[in-house]
């Protein structure tokens, strides 16, 4: 091992608050006394929680498993001292909700027998899978941290080269020494235990980091060492180089990328605590039954480090260290940056309980009232994970939980620099854990939600199956049923001129073989996209009967068509009844047709429905087209109920078409009724602009009011339209053709307006009252959604348009003023900034002077000459603003 000191690295960010470690650190560990009764719970680590092997009743002793692991990420438990499990269920668990968690309880006789271990001080030739279950069934879990499983954490990435094993000796935290006695005193078994990892992960380097505050640690190492090819690497303190992710930056200058794990760059992890918790469970073959644990705290007479089993109360503990209760006013489980408070003195210490601070309320005053967040940044420069503190604050107030996520809320280490540095008090590690706990639970219901869809589409598929079953023998049944009437139209005709007249039902017998050929090609289709999707033999047999079906509908079809006299050349025209008759059955298609597809989700059904309607109404309106051709035509112009009918339809279906058009995402479905409804509209358009022109025109007679009033509403709806459009913050391809669609319609829009008001006669009356009072409105709406814009911070481009329509809106009221004989107001605009550009850098400047003086005033530390600079510069600060301000 080289004197030279290896390289380190820095990281960003960091803290250094007052450590106070020497309240605990001046005495050796100490054995703590045998409590009368254990509490522990089955639930000491991250993963599942263990499962009771014991009974009530049953005595068990010291290192015997009384809870099996339940799962991989699981491990067991073992009774840390012999006597009798008097309770299993509820009982105090450490935790900042007080809530009650499952747990055994052993009451102690006294004895403290041990079970019989099996040891292996000769472990080298040991197999890689033995020595793993070895530590697995010892119930060693992370001592430093959240209690990762440690055999899980081991064998993560089988197949990932592990290059660099790193040993955590950093306890950054304040008060913390547990770490610290146990470099100096349990020396050997710590090196004993790095041994073990070694020659499981046979990695090519050992790095052990520990902060240059712990100069005995270092010493003993260094001796501990000397054979050793391990390097030991002594940094600067700096709160909190103890993460994971940061001492593996600070030792090897690779930064753990952004969701990932050390394991993803080939380095593992691991406690000073859990190397000795190995060698013990390897060597002597003890499992994790105690820890070693700082008591400390102004309250405590004497604090000092104790080795104490698992399941202790915490208030013998505490009895031990003579707590004067008096002076408590808070009791920390872990340290004052990372730890939580404890609900009482019932609850037991566990695997993860590595420290217990008694403090007065003068050591640790309670923390000032939050005051709004003032973007000063420090919490930035603080964080070691290069997050940004304020920013996920104010997402999580809003509950915007993919911002969070796109804002890496799960790097944050909830290590409190920020809150510590806050000029405002704003507890931000409480708002991150929250958060944190809210989309996890979110994921959680996603995940049940999206079992549950499968179970769904399991079950709705058993019964597709079970539908086409039935749907096949109906097919079947119409097959034998269209032979027969296949069979029915090619007999020959009983008399010779049955060919120049149809039998009698005839029509409604070739109909049927229509209706039925339709449906045949509906269900063979259907058939057809099912295999597409499930291609199986099943299917592949029902859609050659399917097909067979369709042919032979088709045939009986084109026979019955075939066998059917032709008509005569000189057809008499069609009456009115039939002629009635047939646009009432086209009707009565359309409005069926509406109906179904008005459906949100049409099924399997309901879409052969509407393919069966959709050719109905087709073939309706070629009859109803031939026999309106074989109708004279009037002399007469066109009538009114005629041309208006033919408005009406022609809107209705622009109102359909535009309600289609506002979708976001149109399926094949909706992307082929969106070409239905263009077809029809261009046909109805057509048909409407034929009307008109057979209407006899009038050229002396000006527009009339109702034409000239549904431009106007026309009109009017195509500028809400675009108004709406233009809105949108982020316009995609698909609104940004309907905004260029809506433009070309209102154009359209607008220029029949002046045409129709071309044709109206001019009043010889001034602008009535009430053209005025629409034109003031009008003005007031743009005034309005104006000022909306610019409060809502909204774009230049939308503020422009909305600019341009005030200034319409102003030269139409000073039109209808002068048609109405009155003068045209004077326009007055005033700019208001209620703060200028001097005054608000003066704020400013004295917000940063104050947080700069909490900060000093904060930090016992600080120096005096430090406090009145920046007290001077406060003063001297407000009075700049006083002066500005007078």
């Amino acid at each position: 091992m080289t004197a030279m000191q290896p390289l380190v690295w820095d990281i960003p960010g960091g803290i250094h608050p007052p450590e106070r470690k020497h309240l605990s650190n001046r005495t050796s560990i100490q054995p703590a006394p045998l409590p009368k009764r254990l509490v522990l719970p089955l639930n000491q680590h991250i993963g599942a929680p263990a499962e009771p092997v014991v009974a009530l009743g049953q005595r068990v002793l010291k290192g015997q498993l009384i809870a099996a692991a339940n799962g991989f990420v699981s491990v067991p438990l073992h009774a840390p001292t012999s006597g009798t499990v008097s309770f299993i269920g509820p009982q105090p668990y450490p935790h900042v909700s007080g809530m009650l968690a499952p747990a055994i309880v052993i009451d102690s006789d006294g004895l403290d027998q041990w079970c019989e271990l099996t040891p292996c001080p000769d472990y080298r030739h040991l197999e890689n899978s033995s020595l793993l279950e070895m530590i697995r069934q010892a119930g060693i879990s992370g001592l430093g941290g959240a209690g990762f499983p440690t055999a899980v954490k081991l064998n993560a990435r089988p197949a990932q080269k592990i290059h660099t094993l790193v040993i955590n000796g950093t306890e950054c935290e304040p008060y913390i020494t547990a770490d610290d006695l146990l470099m100096r005193e349990r020396t050997e078994q710590l090196i004993s235990g790095i041994d073990i990892l070694a020659q499981l992960i046979q990695p090519d380097r050992v790095l052990i980091g520990v902060e240059d505050n712990k100069p005995e640690a270092i010493a003993a190492l260094r001796t501990a060492l000397s054979e050793r090819s391990y390097q030991l690497r002594v940094f600067p303190t700096k709160y909190p180089s103890g993460g994971e992710k940061q001492l593996i930056q600070i030792l090897t200058g690779v930064e753990v990328p952004s969701g990932g794990l050390p394991a993803d760059i080939g380095i593992l992890c691991q406690n000073v605590g859990t190397c000795k918790a190995i060698h013990d469970a390897v060597v002597l073959g003890k499992p994790l039954i105690s820890r070693i644990t700082t008591l400390t705290g102004e309250a405590l007479a004497r604090p000092m480090n104790v080795e104490v089993l698992l399941g202790t109360p915490v208030g013998e503990l505490l009895e031990f260290a003579g707590l004067d209760r008096s002076k408590l006013n808070r009791l920390i489980m872990g340290g004052p940056m990372m730890g939580f408070t404890l609900p009482d003195f019932d609850v037991p210490l566990i695997k993860t309980t590595n420290c217990l601070l008694a403090a007065t309320s003068a050591e640790l005053p309670p923390p000032p009232p939050a005051m709004p967040c003032i973007r000063c940044g420090e919490c930035a420069e603080v964080c070691p994970a290069s997050l940004l503190p304020q920013q996920l604050h104010f997402f999580a107030i809003g509950q915007e939980h993919e911002q969070l996520k796109a804002h890496n809320l799960f790097d944050c280490i909830e290590c409190g620099a920020c809150a510590y540095v806050c000029p405002s008090s704003i507890p931000l590690v409480q708002y991150y854990r929250a958060a944190k706990g809210e989309i996890r639970d979110l994921e959680q219901k996603q995940l049940k939600a999206e079992q549950s869809k499968q179970r769904f589409e399991l079950r709705q598929e058993r019964l597709r199956r079970a539908e086409e079953q039935k749907e096949a023998e109906r097919k079947a049944r119409a097959e034998k049923a269209a032979r027969a009437k296949a069979a029915q139209a090619e007999a020959p005709a009983n008399t010779d001129d049955g060919a120049a007249a149809k039998p009698a039902g005839l029509g409604d017998e070739l109909k049927k073989l229509k209706i039925e050929a339709s449906m045949a090609q509906v269900a063979l289709k259907k058939a057809e996209k099912q295999l597409a999707a499930h291609a199986t033999p099943e299917m592949q047999a029902q859609v050659d009967q399917l097909q067979s079906a369709a042919t032979a509908a088709q045939q009986a079809l084109d026979a019955a068509m075939a066998a059917s006299p032709p008509a005569a050349a000189a057809t008499p025209a069609a009456d009115d009844g039939a002629l009635k008759k047939a646009k009432i059955d086209a009707a009565m298609l359309r409005a069926q047709l509406r109906k179904l597809e008005q459906l949100e989700a049409p099924d399997d059904d309901q879409q052969a429905e509407l393919a069966r309607l959709r050719q109905q109404l087709e073939e309706a309106e070629k009859a109803l087209t031939d026999l309106q051709s074989q109708a004279a035509l009037p002399a007469t112009p066109v009538d009114d109920g005629a041309l208006k009918k033919a408005k009406i339809d022609a809107a209705m279906l622009r109102a359909q078409l535009r309600k289609l058009e506002q979708l976001e995402a149109p399926d094949d479905d909706q992307q082929a009724e969106l070409a239905r409804l263009r077809q029809q509209l261009e046909a109805a358009e057509k048909a409407l602009t034929d009307l008109q022109s057979q209407a006899t025109p009038t050229t002396t007679q000006p527009a009339d009011d109702s034409a000239l009033k549904k431009a106007k509403i026309d009109a009017a709806m195509l500028r809400a339209q675009l108004r709406k459009l233009e809105k949108l913050e982020a316009p995609d391809d698909d609104q940004q053709a309907e905004l260029a669609r809506v433009r070309q319609q209102l154009e359209a829009a607008e220029k029949a307006l002046a045409d129709l008001q071309n044709q109206a006669a001019p009043p010889a009356t001034p602008v009535d009252d009430s053209a005025l009072k629409k034109a003031k409105i009008e003005l007031a709406m743009k005034r309005a959604e104006l000022k909306k814009a610019e409060k809502a911070g909204s774009d230049d481009a939308e503020l422009g348009s909305l600019r341009d329509a005030l200034a319409q809106a102003e030269q139409a009221l000073h039109a209808a003023e002068a048609t109405a004989n009155k003068p045209a107001p004077t326009l007055v605009r005033t700019d208001k900034q209620p703060i200028d550009d001097t005054t608000r850098t003066l704020k400013t400047e004295v917000a940063f002077a104050r947080a700069d003086l909490r900060k000093l005033e904060r930090d016992a530390s600080s120096a005096t000459d430090a406090l009145a600079a920046a007290r001077q510069r406060l003063a001297h600060a407000e009075q700049k603003l006083q002066e500005h301000a007078d």
